[in-house]
């Protein structure tokens, strides 16, 4: 089971935006890459690419569904909900975590804003978010190096731990391996014989329906929170009982009618297959870990996969703006694919700030630098500029910028990358 490591650290509050920050919940973290080029470089199982921006992007922890603190302006049972919250900060290292009285989901104050910490990832979710296992702490490994992912190291993540505790159900999607699968079904199993965190008022599931008459009855149960998510809506667009909720699912097959693998009867099947429903009454009629829940379909068109290069695959390290003796034909930037592959750089080029292009042609190896010579085209000034590497799309891969006082004859100029 491989997955990438991003090392990074976990953020739950914006000292300068404080009333406007994270949400954090007790499976969902905002996240800041160390390499963000990294994050644009996973698959994309939903077509959706990753909802990056320069403060981080959302985690959605893998195998795990917390009750929720806040949806659709709702929520479920919030002693459970901010139960798992908690102990999701804590796990990370957050202490002395407050929230707002009139924003309960931010956070107020804390003893640490963000701290160190990272997580293996296989991809980035339909909501732009990346699906993770989480740790506190920083990684002896490498940023972006693949590591093997087995019981005796998931269960040091914060996902098992919750699991293990009873804090949260279980949900199992399509991009969670067999093997780590089976592992947290006993996890939970587990916590469910024991009777702690939330098992014991545990509603809507294969021990006994659950009596729904309005959202606000809704509000104080503890149900699978996938199944909650759809009898939101379902109540709020007016329907008075779930007479008609099995045909209200099966109308809309991406968002509402999950396509599921019933692990019991080795067969394919729907959510409407697991879900029972009428009068007053709903019940999730088969355990979540029974089931493995398929990712949303990417739109037509929608690529998968990640770009063959983004940002950040290849970085300008070096450049030599006032070789000795004359500079046309004797300037010269350095390339370093960072990649492991070979990449080819027919179509790519080098410009400057006033506009000039280098094309560039050849390839250049995984892990090696390229020195590439300069002519007439670009002239890089003695005064400082800004150089620019393309892709053959024309879209950015690197910039980096130096200034007058970093040129001197014959130096060449380190960016540090």
């Amino acid at each position: 089971m491989s997955y990438t490591l991003l090392r990074g650290s976990f953020v739950i509050r914006y000292p300068d935006l404080p009333r406007q920050g994270p949400e954090p919940d007790g499976d969902t973290v905002k996240f800041l890459p160390d390499s963000p080029a990294l994050v644009e470089a996973l698959p994309r199982r939903s077509g959706r690419p990753p909802n990056l921006n320069a403060r981080g992007v959302s985690v959605r922890l893998e195998a795990i569904d917390a009750l929720e603190t806040h949806f659709a302006e709702t929520h479920q049972e919030l002693d459970g909900a901010n139960a798992a919250r908690d102990e999701l900060l804590r796990l990370l290292g957050f202490t002395g975590v407050r929230f707002w009285e009139d924003l309960p989901n931010k956070v107020r104050s804390a003893d640490q804003d963000s701290i160190r910490g990272h997580v293996l990832t296989n991809g980035v979710d339909a909501n732009g978010r990346l699906i993770a296992f989480v740790f506190a702490g920083d990684h002896q490994g490498a940023d972006g190096t693949t590591v093997f992912l087995d019981g005796p190291l998931v269960d040091r993540s914060a996902n098992a731990q919750l699991l293990a505790a009873g804090l949260v159900y279980p949900a199992f999607y399509a991009t969670l391996p067999a093997e780590l699968r089976t592992h947290l079904a006993e996890v939970s199993q587990a916590a469910r014989r024991k009777a702690i965190g939330i098992w014991p008022r545990s509603t809507a599931d294969p021990n006994g329906a659950a009596a729904v008459r309005d959202l606000n009855g809704l509000e104080r149960l503890v149900i699978w929170p996938k199944l909650f998510r759809r009898v939101v809506p379902y109540l709020a667009a007016g329907f008075p009982d779930f007479d008609g909720f099995d045909a209200w699912l099966r109308a809309d097959p991406v968002n509402r009618d999950d396509e599921l693998f019933l692990i019991p009867k080795l067969e394919r099947g729907n959510l409407h297959d697991v879900v029972r429903g009428s009068g007053q009454q709903i019940q999730l009629t088969m355990w979540p870990e029974d089931f493995i829940i398929s990712p949303d379909p990417a739109p037509p068109g929608a690529p998968v996969k990640p770009p063959l290069v983004t940002a950040g695959d290849v970085v300008i390290v070096a450049a030599l703006p006032d070789p000795v003796g004359a500079d046309r034909g004797n300037e010269t930037v350095t390339l370093l694919n960072r990649t492991a592959g070979t990449l080819d750089l027919g179509g790519w080029a080098l410009t400057d700030a006033a506009g000039g292009r280098k094309p560039l042609t050849g390839g250049i190896d995984g892990g090696a630098a390229l020195r590439v010579t300069l002519d007439s085209a670009v002239q890089l000034g003695n005064q400082g500029d800004t150089i620019i590497l393309l892709d053959g799309e024309g879209a950015t891969i690197d910039q980096v910028t130096y200034k007058a006082d970093q040129v001197k004859a014959g130096r060449t100029i380190c960016f540090g990358r």
